[in-house]
Parts: structure tokens; sequence; C-alpha cells
């Protein structure tokens, strides 16, 4: 959340920055926070700072649209990135086969998990011993905060597997280094986490951007039915447990799917409609760079500022896979293939091939300056939850009015004329998840969790491991499915072994 960072935050992470790297660096001192929590104000500085984790992976680095938030988009095998560099087949994962843990893409991620968990905790701490709040503002704050601890985690989780669990902040250095905890005991943690975050009296909207009772709801159902998939396999009990989370979020009725997909761009709808969940972006202070980044390679003048393209773009296989009615795939909603030229719109610029349209940002490409919101949980994404989630729980297929209708809301969208099913298949609901939010940061998780992708090709659900996608060299193996943990972080602590 930069937008609130910015503004407030800075000041208490400045604070906390020297008990933030324990797992980055060799502390060798901590300054206090006794005195600090006395103020609203303050309290309200403290957990802002705590969302700044989530655009820690939207960086950059050195380089033309390079940053490690693309990580989980190319290890799908289903984008490419189109600019050409040194280090390529690292860049992208082409290989699989060997992910060396000294590439610099994975560094970024470990951080933006345990530098926000350590400003987490400290927040945690000491709002559990602030006395001049009203009880039911204090709730909120640290509801707020359990949810974000809840986030990072379930992001390391996904990404590493086995990592270290820590839940009180760091005040000394007897507990700077952290053996790996399974995989199970996280789940636990960001479970009990989110339990207390929907139990904190959240609103279930806010314009703000700030966490609510929806995104509570929503990580929850995203939880359990990870939970019961693989790698635990909880199987139908947390498949139930997701239909149900899923189902209280629709039926709240305080979301809603936007009925036209440029809605989806429209900045003056974020924070509402189908958005339950995003990064704050501010074009000043805290930009988005996906507009720019996404741009085509070679350089085409189709915008103010035409030349950081290249960082991503749809394999032309996996576009090919979309129907040719699905208005997804018409020009200009998920995709695009010209562009009228910058300031000359009577020329129509053919791309190099289809690039991805869904953050195109009509302001930044008359000013320069990108300032739209990146989604973290939509509404399209939980309707599918929940279909998906009954679909498993009844045995793969599903009768169920709520799921089926779930269903058909994000179906119809990309199919008008598209008629209501009686029943519907996991599958069936996995391969429109594929479809609906590819390019949004879900795929790659939605992989791991089913052990199951969608061969391009054939345009069915097939499983993951022995399935070569377009832009791997080889086909997934069971060892492909975990990051290792970065080698530097190995070698300041060796339990990470």
């Amino acid at each position: 959340m930069k937008q609130i960072v910015t503004r407030a935050g800075w000041a208490i992470l400045l604070l906390f920055s020297a008990c933030t790297k324990f797992l980055k660096e060799e502390p060798d001192g901590f300054l206090t926070t006794d005195k600090y929590y006395t103020t609203e104000s303050q309290v309200k500085a403290a957990v802002n700072g705590a969302y700044a984790g989530l655009d820690d992976i939207f960086a950059t680095g050195i380089g033309v649209a390079t940053s490690p938030a693309f990580v989980p988009e190319y290890l799908t095998g289903y984008s490419t990135r189109l600019r050409p560099g040194d280090g390529d087949a690292e860049n992208q994962f082409l290989r699989l086969d060997y992910i060396d843990p000294a590439n610099g893409r994975l560094e970024p991620w470990w951080t933006a998990i345990y530098y926000p968990l350590e400003n987490c905790n400290s927040v945690l701490d000491n709002l559990s011993r602030t006395t001049f709040l009203p009880e039911a503002a204090r709730k909120q704050y640290m509801g707020e905060v359990y949810f974000l601890r809840a986030w990072y985690y379930f992001q390391g989780v996904r990404l590493f597997g086995d990592i270290p669990l820590k839940t009180t902040p760091t005040t000394d250095l007897s507990n700077t280094r952290i053996p790996k905890a399974p995989q199970e005991k996280i789940y636990d943690q960001i479970v009990a986490d989110l339990l207390k975050a929907e139990e904190a009296g959240l609103p279930w909207t806010a314009i703000s951007g700030h966490v609510t009772m929806g995104a509570v709801k929503s990580l929850l159902a995203k939880v359990y039915i990870t939970m019961a998939g693989y790698p635990l396999q909880k199987g139908n009990d947390h498949y139930r447990k997701a239909y149900e989370k899923a189902r209280e979020v629709i039926e709240s009725n305080a979301f809603t799917l936007f009925p036209r997909y440029s809605d989806l761009r429209q900045v003056s709808l974020q924070n509402t409609g189908e958005f339950i969940f995003m990064l704050q972006r501010d074009p000043v202070n805290a930009g988005n760079f996906m507009h720019f980044f996404l741009m085509p390679f070679p350089e085409q003048p189709i915008s103010i500022q035409p030349t950081y393209g290249g960082a991503l773009a749809p394999r032309k296989e996996f576009y090919d896979a979309f129907a040719a009615d699905d208005q997804r795939k018409q020009e200009r909603v998920f995709f695009y293939t010209q562009a009228a030229q910058y300031n000359n719109p009577s020329n129509m610029i053919n791309l190099p091939g289809p690039l991805i349209y869904k953050y195109w940002d009509e302001e930044a490409e008359r000013t320069g300056k990108a300032g739209q919101n990146f989604c973290l949980l939509r509404y399209a994404d939980v309707l599918l939850l929940c279909a998906e989630a009954r679909a498993y729980a009844d045995g793969g297929s599903t009768t169920n009015a709520t799921a089926i209708d779930a269903y058909y809301q994000v179906l119809r969208r990309a199919f008008p004329a598209a008629s209501k099913p009686a029943v519907i298949s996991a599958d069936e609901v996995l391969k429109e998840r594929f479809f609906e939010l590819c390019f949004e940061w879900q795929t790659w998780y939605d992989m791991l969790r089913t052990r199951k992708t969608l061969d391009v090709a054939g345009g069915q659900m097939v499983n993951l491991i022995g399935y070569k996608a377009p832009n791997h060299l080889k086909a997934f193996a069971e060892t492909d499915l975990l990051l290792p943990i970065p080698l530097s972080e190995v070698q300041k602590n060796p339990l990470l072994q």
C-alpha cells in the first residue's frame, strides 16, 4: 500500500529498519519502540507501514523492464520476455531443471516476505500492549496487520515451501537465526491470523484501500483451497471450507463483476465493485510500471514513453488457446495486436505479436506517469474459487446452484450468449481461471496447488508433471515446483540449508 506509506508510514519504517533484516544482515543493535506508540497517529503510521511489503517485489533493478515481480509469470511457461538480454535462460526460468540459488530474482522475493513480516510482528506486539485506544479501534488496527502477516507468509510458503516461522519481533541477537518450519505449521499460522482478522470488526469494503472483511474472507478461501490441494492435500474438508468462505463473500453483496472489461482499467473505479484488495499506486509518489514495461519490443511509438517495454508478453500458443468468440480475446480487452501511433491516431501500427492490454493506462499514455492500482484480490477470482471448491468437494463436479451461478457470472461476461450449465466440473472452472486471471499473478499458484495446467494445443486441463509449457525447454518435474532459498540467505543462516 505504497500510497499510504509515502504519506505516513516511512517514519515508522525507518524506525524499524534496524530490526527488519534478521534474515538479511548480521544485526549489531536495535532501536526501541517503547516510547513510540503513544498517539493514534503513531499507531496509524505503524499499521500503514506494515503495508509497505506489498509492493516490494515491484521494485525495478538496473536495466530496462526488469523486475523480480515477473518471476511467477515466467514460471508458468505461458509468457515470454520480448526484450533480449544476457541471462535470459536464468531470468525466464527456461530450463526449469536447475534454478540457481544465486539467481538474482530470488532474493527480492525472500526479502519481500521477511522484511514486512518483521514489521508486522513489531506492530502486533506493541498494539497488544496499547491501552489508550478504544478497544474496537485497536482490534481493527490489529486485524489489518494479522491479515498482512498472513498474506506475506502465504506468499512465502507457496514459493519456497518450508520457511522460518517467526511471530515475535526481533529484540536481541539471540533470535536472529531461525530454522525452517514445515509447511503445514506455516499454513496453521496463516489460518490463525486470518481468523483473528475475521473477528476484528473490519468493514466489508474501504475506498481507502485498507484491509477489509471482504479481503480477509477472500484470502481465507484461497488459503483453504490451497491447503485442500498440494502439497498438504487436506481434501474435502478444506474444499468445503473454501467454498463456504467464498460463498460468504458472494452473499455479502459487497462486490460485483464490472459489466465491461474496460472498467478494470478505470482509475475512478479503483477499490470498488470487482476490486476486493489492491496495491495502492500514485502517479507522482509511487507509480505503476506495468503500463510501460509491457510495451512492445522493438520499441514502437505508441505511447509517450515507448522505450521501456518487452518485459512480459503472452506466448502466441497461449493467446491462440482462447476461443475466437471469447470477449477477452477481442482487440484491446485482455490483449492487443495493433495500436495507434502516439499523437498520430490515423496511423495504426502492427505489433510484433499479441501483447497484454490488461494494464494499459490511458493517463500514462498521455502524461508519462502511471498511477493505476494493481489488483491483488478480484471478485472474479472469488467466484471461480467458489465454483471450483464445491466441484472438488462434490467429487469433481457439482450441480450446486451457488457454485454454478458463480461460475456462470464469469463465463457469461466472456461469452454473452452462453447458456447456464446444469453441472460444472472442477476442470472446467480451473480452465476458466487460466483465461480470466491470466497475467494477474494467480496462474502459477493454481498450477502448484492442483498439479494441473492448461494444454494450450488441446485446450484441456492436463497433469502438470510431464507437461512442457510453450516457453520452457523441458517438461515440468516435481523438483521444479519450489524456488530454492536464496544462496545469500543460506550463507548468513546455515539453518536454512
